[in-house]
């Protein structure tokens, strides 16, 4: 992964000692809050519902075993003991002391960590693939082009301040795992006939007030012009882009608005000015960032001998082998494995994770995986190169741990944002709905039945919780003051990107999960063998789902 050097280490601590100064200014009285407010919100500190909210950037979510004993070491500290996984692979602390945010800040610097620009109206942190570097279908590693993106986007003075805040997700596999086609920005590493690495270039997508799928504005675009292009799709925006409301700020609109044809043609006309230009990547510097993302010290394994090694376990401890079918997937190198740590076992607010877990990461990471991990879109933990020798080792810590919940992918495995329990925008609470539907489906061998099923649930329209994208999205909304939970359909954010559908008036909590069982009994009543329940609900559409949850009772 990426090393600061003393640019980086120089660049942090006067970021950090400006901001003390700015806060100790702020809470003496000597700056006003909506002062303070775009300095605040560049280092990542919000004003959630009940105290402020700090978040931390992990860049395309990679992070070392001394960065998470770090983590810890905060949420013991300066928090209440966790810390949350965001959808877009960041840390989130919920309880900070505004007084001790600058000394959180300096602590993380420590460790090549920050809040910068996780925040406010600028770039926010370059997200990909959670499986990046070993996936086996990748085409190309996309981290190290995330890392050019973060070098170039942080602190850039000409879009510090854009019209609204604005993301970009990378991924270099065949089978889209970072959502590109929802993002700001989305880049899709493609080969040319010639075999020469590019970017399909995928702009104007978004969830929240207005979700929209982004639009190809380049089937290919050459890498030694990633930034230049980059730079050309932001001059557009801020020059374009409405600033007289926010909700209509976002570059989905400025692109709907103008047709992505026309907002094609701005962008090429606005790049032939900066094609060649300094930001023109030389293959000298696309090789120094791919330098730092060199292949761990692997062994030479014995594959089929390590497999059958697996297989006899699996066969002997079942649990194990509902393990290994969920949690865990091929990797590009012979005889490793990429692990998934779940953090959501029933009880546990989807994302969470103690300081205590946290440092069990750390030492599963130092012990099974080259001392890295990785946080995932789905709010889970990858250890990337784990021996498919050590495999059951792993399992039996994880377990103790309460990391091996084998339900990755499954209904249980629900994307969730902090809701109303936290979150000052929200409508209605999320976590509790999460933990209901969790209940209703305790019986693993009916959830493995099911197959996958992506289940997201936001507390508000801003869809932290991307539920325009799950399978089963599910949209807290208020009623005359009572939370009401709106249901959509049919959603997706892989390489068949699609917006759920809304089935119709909401529901009650108490109603939610019976709601889902119901969506779900449709489902298996009117599959085939081979259909998941986005296929069953393509093909046979919203009607028979309708029918069932808002049929009257007899």
């Amino acid at each position: 992964m990426y090393i600061y050097d003393e640019y980086d280490h120089t660049i942090l601590r006067q970021r950090v000692a400006q901001f003390r100064d700015q806060t100790e200014r702020f809470l003496a009285g000597q700056i006003k809050p909506e002062e303070f407010l775009p300095l605040r919100l560049q280092n990542g500190l919000y004003i959630q519902r009940l105290a402020p909210m700090l978040r931390i950037n992990v860049p395309y979510g990679m992070l070392n075993s001394t960065q998470l004993r770090r983590l810890a070491h905060i949420a013991r500290h300066y928090d209440k003991g966790y810390c949350h996984v965001s959808t877009r692979q960041n840390i989130q602390f919920n309880w900070p002391d505004l007084t001790e945010v600058p000394d959180i800040l300096q602590e993380l610097a420590e460790v090549q960590m920050h809040g910068t620009q996780s925040s406010g109206n600028c770039i926010r942190n370059t997200t990909s693939d959670q499986f990046a570097g070993v996936a086996e279908d990748e085409i190309v590693d996309p981290r190290p082009y995330c890392e050019i993106i973060r070098q170039w986007s942080t602190f850039h003075p000409e879009f510090a301040f854009l019209p609204r805040k604005f993301k970009i997700a990378v991924t270099g596999s065949q089978q889209d795992r970072a959502a590109v086609q929802v993002h700001d920005i989305g880049l899709q590493i493609v080969l040319n006939d010639a075999g020469e690495v590019g970017f399909k270039v995928y702009v104007g997508g978004g969830l929240g007030r207005t979700p929209v799928i982004g639009s190809v504005i380049r089937e290919y675009l050459p890498q030694e012009h990633l930034l230049t292009y980059l730079e050309a799709i932001l001059r557009v925006y801020n020059l374009f882009g409405r600033r007289d409301n926010k909700f209509k700020a976002r570059i989905k609109i400025l692109v709907r608005a103008l047709t992505p044809e026309v907002f094609t043609e701005k962008v090429e006309a606005e790049w032939a000015h900066l094609k060649g230009s300094n930001n023109t990547l030389t293959q000298a510097e696309i090789d120094r960032a791919k330098s730092f993302f060199t292949e761990p010290p692997y062994e030479a394994i014995d594959a089929a001998a390590a497999q059958a090694e697996v297989d006899a376990l699996a066969a002997e401890h079942l649990a194990f082998s509902k393990w290994l079918q969920r949690n865990v997937r091929g990797h590009r190198v012979p005889g490793y494995a990429a692990v998934t740590l779940s953090l959501k076992p029933t009880g546990v607010a989807p994302g969470d994770v103690t300081d205590s877990q946290l440092e069990i990461i750390a030492n599963l990471a130092d012990e099974f995986s080259f001392s890295e991990a990785r946080t995932t879109h789905e709010q889970n933990i990858v250890l990337a190169d784990v021996k498919k020798t050590e495999l059951f080792a792993l399992w039996q810590k994880a377990k103790a741990a309460g990391f091996a919940t084998p339900n990755i992918g499954t209904i249980t495995d629900i994307i969730c944002c902090p809701g109303g329990d936290f979150c000052s925008l929200a409508n209605a609470k999320s976590i509790p709905i999460a933990e209901s539907i969790q209940r209703q489906f305790a019986d693993m061998d009916y959830v493995y039945d099911l197959g996958d099923i992506d289940l997201n649930i936001s507390g508000c329209m801003n869809a932290c919780g991307h539920h325009h994208v799950g399978h089963i999205g599910i949209l807290g909304v208020d009623k005359k003051g009572e939370e009401f939970y709106q249901v959509q359909l049919g959603g997706s954010a892989s390489n068949d990107a699609s917006l759920g559908d809304v089935l119709g008036p909401s529901f009650s909590a108490d109603d939610m999960p019976s709601v889902i069982q119901k969506l779900v009994d449709v489902f298996v009543e009117n599959r085939t063998e081979e259909e998941l329940f986005i296929d069953t609900y393509r093909r046979i559409g919203a009607t028979p789902f309708k029918e069932r949850v808002y049929a009257k009772a007899s």
